[in-house]
């Protein structure tokens, strides 16, 4: 199963990064995340592992398996018969502005069925957290003084 979003966001790059990958306080900013806990600590450097805990959904722990700081970083994580990789990706656009693009890719033999049992519940998420990185990197940068 692959699930995608994304959303362009007025403010730049750098400000988008800064919230996007500041995992632990994503429950601040989406409904979609009711607590993320650091394993090893908070900061999103490979290896790095979170323990989300998410409405509707068993807690997971995920492990950073690849990151390009201020642009890119996937995570990891894995259960019976599953294994999901979520990726997240920010790009500056013209004017100020950012693309951000995020999505899900689950594989194993019972990711088809996974998938299945929770592509709304997913597409509702990455919707969600969408809009709220928006709302919250426009709010962050409007309140830096932008015009």
């Amino acid at each position: 199963m692959n699930r995608e979003q994304h959303i362009e966001i007025d403010a730049p790059a750098d400000t988008v990064w800064a919230v996007f990958s500041d995992v632990v306080r994503w429950p601040e900013w989406t409904a979609s995340v009711n607590r993320v806990v650091p394993i090893d600590g908070p900061e999103l450097v490979v290896g790095a592992q979170f323990a989300i805990e998410q409405p509707r959904l068993p807690k997971i722990v995920w492990e950073v398996i690849e990151l390009d700081r201020g642009r890119t970083w996937k995570w990891r994580s894995t259960s019976v018969g599953t294994t999901t990789i979520a990726w997240h990706e920010v790009s500056p656009l013209d004017d100020g502005r950012t693309l951000v693009r995020q999505g899900i890719d689950q594989r194993g033999f019972l990711a088809p069925l996974i998938g299945l049992l929770t592509a709304r519940v997913t597409e509702r998420y990455l919707e969600m957290e969408a809009r709220g990185l928006k709302a919250r990197s426009e709010q962050i940068h409007s309140d830096n003084g932008a015009t």
